[in-house]
């Protein structure tokens, strides 16, 4: 595998898979750490986070068998990953190989035949209504970053968008007439998302003032304060400043969290699967399932807490 031939693999996990950048860097480390692995056992994962890892190499992965790969998986799990993790490392594993299999450079995918780690339903983070208020409120909006910020928290609730599409969004993808936003999801695929009328609200105070962070010349439409385009760890950063200061002691608090927050409390509140579903730009009814678990296990707390013979 040389420099040609893993670009290949890049611009086709980029452009014929619409993976995110995010995602794109993940599994370069991750098949660089294989490869490495494969040529120099356990120091793999001795190495320091800013030591240079050796290049990926097609000998690595020619050299490579299925008992490579399960022993990869579980040096990944005892070094103190989760099975998610895990999971992702074989999924990048099993791409490149499908890929290089494909373009002739390797013959057979050994990670094809791999079992991916039994992954634990895990409930994700939920905030009750009365927390998510007092985070979306914190912000002081009569100043011009505050209003961003306001704006934010806002729309990351009341939409339910990831932070990496928020981060996005260009003027032109926001209708505050009809409530309703343009995004670009995963795989480069677009959807309707709805703004409340918070939201909404605290847009049109943002817009009022978006010009006095420095004056920014783009489209985007949260910008930072000297008037860039706010990233998407600038989307965490923000939202893990006012869970430090409204919900001490909930520090796996994130931007995904307002995400989960917002499809936990439509559900509760009634809606259909399917629109969520539809509302999040989930591909499988199955992603958007396990919110149906929240709620039951909400409910099922709130029973145990109020009713005299539980």
């Amino acid at each position: 595998m040389n420099d040609a031939s893993l670009q290949r693999l890049w611009d086709h996990l980029e452009t014929e898979r619409g993976v995110s950048p995010h995602t794109l860097r993940a599994y370069a480390g991750d098949i660089a750490q294989f490869c490495d692995f494969v040529m120099n056992g356990a120091a793999a994962f001795r190495r320091e986070p800013e030591e240079e890892r050796p290049a990926p190499t097609t000998e690595a992965l020619r050299r490579a068998d299925r008992q490579a790969l399960r022993s990869f998986l579980a040096h990944v799990q005892t070094s103190g990953a989760v099975a998610r993790t895990a999971a992702r490392k074989l999924a990048a594993l099993r791409t490149a190989y499908a890929f290089y299999v494909r373009l002739g450079e390797l013959s057979t995918n050994p990670a094809a035949e791999v079992k991916a780690p039994r992954l634990g339903r895990d409930l994700p983070h939920v905030l009750s209504i009365s927390e998510v208020t007092a985070l979306v409120e914190a912000p002081d909006a009569s100043n011009p970053a505050g209003a961003r910020d306001r704006a934010l928290l806002e729309t990351l609730y009341s939409s339910g968008i990831r932070a990496a599409e928020l981060a996005g969004l260009c003027l032109r993808d926001v209708d505050l007439i009809g409530g309703t936003i343009l995004v670009l999801g995963k795989r480069k695929k677009q959807r309707l998302a709805h703004l409340g009328s918070y939201a909404v609200d605290a847009m049109r105070r943002y817009w009022a003032v978006r010009g006095q962070l420095g004056n920014p010349g783009h489209e985007r439409v949260f910008v930072n304060q000297r008037g860039g385009p706010l990233t998407t760890r600038s989307v965490q950063r923000i939202v893990e400043k006012y869970v430090r200061a409204t919900l001490p002691g909930r520090a796996e608090v994130s931007p995904h969290t307002l995400r989960h927050t917002f499809a936990t409390h439509m559900l509760d509140a009634g809606a259909d699967l399917r629109v969520v579903q539809e509302m999040l730009g989930h591909e499988s009814l199955s992603s958007t399932q396990r919110y149906t678990h929240v709620s039951i296990e909400r409910l099922r707390a709130a029973y145990r807490a109020h009713h005299p013979h539980a």
